[in-house]
C-alpha cells in the first residue's frame, strides 16, 4: 500500500512575517474544494476556517480506511460517506473496513483501535462545525494510540 498526503490546508495563509486567521480574510471568489471533502458550511457561503479542515481530514481518515470515496455511487443525498461509516460504531467497524487493510492487520494488536479510528473520522465529519470534534483532541488520540502501538509486541 503506498500512502499519499494532500493538503486540505485552507484555515490559515502564511505570509513571510504573518498568519492571517481566516477570520480575518474575505474573498469574491468564495471558498473552493472538492465535493465530498469540503466541509458542508463552505457551500452556504461561510468563510474557511479550522474547523472544515478537521471536516475535510474526517473524511480523509474514513475513506482511507473504508476505501470508499465520499463521491462513490453508492453515496448520495439519502447516505453519506459519514453516515456509512457511523451506523456501524463501535461493534461492527470490521463489516465496513477496507478488507485489504483488514487482512493486513488481522495478525496484529492493531484491529482493537480500528473502532476509534472510525470514530475519529466520523467526529471529524459531523455537519456542524461546532460539534466537530477539535484537531488536538485527534493528535492526542492518535499519539496515545501510536504509542500503545509501539509497545505492544505483534501476535503469530
Amino acid at each position: 500500500m503506498n500512502g499519499h498526503v494532500s493538503d486540505f490546508g485552507l484555515a490559515r495563509i502564511f505570509t513571510d512575517t504573518h498568519i492571517y486567521n481566516a477570520t480575518n480574510v474575505s474573498s469574491s471568489i468564495g471558498v473552493r474544494g472538492t465535493i465530498g471533502y469540503a466541509a458542508p458550511e463552505y457551500g452556504l457561503g461561510s468563510g474557511i476556517s479550522m474547523e472544515g479542515d478537521v471536516y475535510s481530514y474526517g473524511i480523509l481518515l474514513l475513506e482511507l480506511f473504508t476505501r470508499k470515496r465520499p463521491s462513490d455511487e453508492m453515496f448520495n443525498e439519502a447516505l453519506s460517506l459519514h453516515d456509512y461509516c457511523k451506523a456501524p460504531l463501535p461493534g461492527r467497524v470490521v463489516d465496513i473496513l477496507d478488507p485489504v487493510l483488514h487482512s493486513e492487520t488481522e495478525s496484529m494488536k492493531f484491529t482493537e483501535f480500528i473502532p476509534v479510528i472510525f470514530q475519529i473520522g466520523v467526529s471529524c465529519s459531523v455537519e456542524s462545525p461546532r460539534d466537530r470534534m477539535k484537531i488536538s483532541d485527534v493528535s492526542a488520540q492518535l499519539s496515545s494510540m501510536k504509542n500503545k502501538l509501539i509497545n505492544v509486541p505483534r501476535r503469530r
